[in-house]
């Protein structure tokens, strides 16, 4: 199976049909998407097609993007472009094969195809008998289309795995930020080539396509058992970061029909197991990969960028500035595809209607276990590359008035409920969900004035402005505090606790320093601010 040639991935067609095409089938009119049977898979299609796109077919400048935006390339000519480096997308035959092992790994004991899944319980797991809400028995049996899914999704999502079990290029669990279309009905060459950058932006040397430079599976496996032995990113092209390989996999294929326990399909290949060895690529040093964001320490700009990952509590506006804007003095660059988006919002926008959106993704991992996958929508601005810190700037100060509200709300909930609040425990996380999520409107309009004054060159939202989101932000904590403190009547002692709760929360949203530093450098007169 080829994965450039061969029907392997299925597509929801604008009719609402899915079907099963070839990888040139993206450029069709009618393709509006992948059809995956779980997220995980759905987000590695993403990024394995944007790859492709990128290795083979890179723009040289802007009005080469919009042209192939907006005229996509016959099936035809897009296979031709696949054919160059058809060779390294091999998944079975004699070798190499994709994000396979270069050694065959005969010695190596075979495990079960179930531990490419990221969420599968591992060894220690089932032997302790821990795996209750992830069931052991999912993904025993997977078609050769599915395992090398999964492979790939685990490949570019490594966390770590146990000695010697590298984690990806870009740590384990890392967020995924894509450009997207708004519009329901746009194509999926649309939603894939709005992460294709060109080389303008992106200037790397012309790839060798045979050398293992791109595609480590087709030259020895750079081992790491021995110290200097990492992989830095001088090391290898930088188109390598779409196909990096940390760990060592062959999958064992067997030629029978069987009914594959991810998709339901009944294919005429089966992987039920694959052999792996410890100590393979050990990437190391600090890497930019083009679809994740990263931060630093501004104070310590010898520091390596750390590529941002998921986290408990989901994707919210809480990081939605570190998902989309770059500032050195700040220390956080958004992914590359994000900043290609603003280069080109002038030009793109004149024959678009509506702005692209950001897509976030990715597994929330705690070292080697998986506790959540979380995807999230959010909006992207038209926002000059200029004046990117100084509006910031102001979005920090937002971030961080709304971040000090929340442990406040937090705080007297908690001492609503409890005697002795500081020594409780439990998850009190849906709190903070509840909050960002009910925030999330008034404060994207907030963001959305202060970039329509910035054209004005006003940095700071004017009174009247920033008297409405803070009045948002009162009510929000109010809100959630008499719904999750009040909502039982309780006995008189236990309401009486309750009632001073509220009055300290009141008390820190009307008078707390913060807020009274807010209201004063936003000059809000203080018989206003209750209007």
């Amino acid at each position: 199976m080829n994965l450039l040639l061969t029907e392997w991935l299925p597509f929801k067609l604008s009719d609402g049909s899915e079907q099963k095409l070839p990888m040139s089938a993206i450029c069709r009119e009618d393709v509006l998407d992948f059809a995956l049977p779980r997220a995980d898979f759905q987000g590695a299609a993403y990024q394995f097609a944007i790859g492709v796109l990128q290795t083979v077919l890179a723009p040289e400048d802007e009005p080469e993007w919009l042209d192939v935006y907006e005229q996509p390339p016959r099936e035809d000519v897009l296979q031709q472009a696949f054919d160059k480096v058809a060779h390294a997308f091999n998944a079975t035959g004699d070798g190499p094969l994709f994000m396979q092992d270069f050694d065959e790994l005969p010695e190596a004991k075979p495990v079960k195809v179930s531990g490419l899944l990221i969420e599968a319980p591992g060894a220690n797991g089932l032997k302790l008998n821990t795996d209750h809400f992830v069931k052991r028995g999912i993904g025993e049996v997977m078609s050769l289309d599915m395992a090398v899914l999964a492979l790939f999704t685990l490949q570019i999502n490594a966390p770590s795995g146990g000695s010697g079990h590298r984690v990806g290029l870009r740590g384990g669990g890392p967020l995924t930020t894509l450009v997207l279309p708004q519009q329901p009905n746009a194509t999926l060459w649309q939603k894939l080539w709005l992460n294709v950058i060109n080389r303008e932006l992106w200037d790397y040397p012309e790839p060798d396509f045979n050398d293992g430079s791109v595609f480590p599976w087709l030259a020895s496996t750079r081992t790491s058992e021995k110290k200097s032995t990492e992989i830095y990113e001088h090391d290898v092209h930088p188109l390598h970061m779409y196909w990096a390989m940390p760990r060592r996999i062959r999958l064992v294929v067997e030629n029978e029909t069987t009914q594959c326990q991810i998709s339901g399909e009944t294919a005429g290949s089966a992987v039920r197991e694959y052999r792996t060895q410890n100590y393979g690529g050990n990437y190391s040093g600090a890497w930019s990969h083009p679809l994740t964001p990263y931060k630093w320490d501004p104070k310590k700009p010898e520091g390596e960028p750390i590529p941002v990952k998921g986290q408990p509590g989901g994707i919210t506006y809480k990081t939605w500035d570190v998902m989309t804007f770059s500032s050195e003095q700040q220390g956080q660059f958004c992914a590359l595809a994000v900043s290609h988006f603003y280069q080109l919002t002038n030009m793109f926008l004149e024959g678009e209607s509506r702005l692209p959106r950001l897509w976030a993704f990715g597994y929330d991992m705690d070292n080697m276990k998986a506790r959540c996958w979380y995807s999230s929508s959010l909006p992207l601005f038209k926002l000059p590359a200029e004046l990117q810190d100084d509006i910031l700037r102001q979005i920090k100060d937002l971030q961080a008035l709304t971040a000090n509200a929340l442990w406040h709300c937090r705080s007297q909930i908690k001492a609503a409920w409890f005697e002795k609040p500081s020594e409780a425990k439990g998850d009190t996380s849906f709190i903070d969900l509840a909050f960002w999520q009910r925030s999330e409107n008034s404060f994207f309009k907030a963001v959305a004035e202060l970039i329509d004054n910035a054209k004005d060159e006003q940095f700071i939202l004017p009174p009247e402005q920033a008297n409405t989101w803070l009045m948002a932000l009162r009510n929000t904590c109010l809100d959630l505090f008499d719904e999750y403190a009040l909502s039982d009547i309780g006995d008189q002692r236990s309401m009486g606790k309750r009632i001073k709760a509220r009055h300290r929360l009141t008390g820190w949203l009307f008078g707390g320093k913060d807020i009274k530093a807010f209201m004063a450098n936003h000059q809000i007169e203080a018989n206003k601010e209750l209007a």
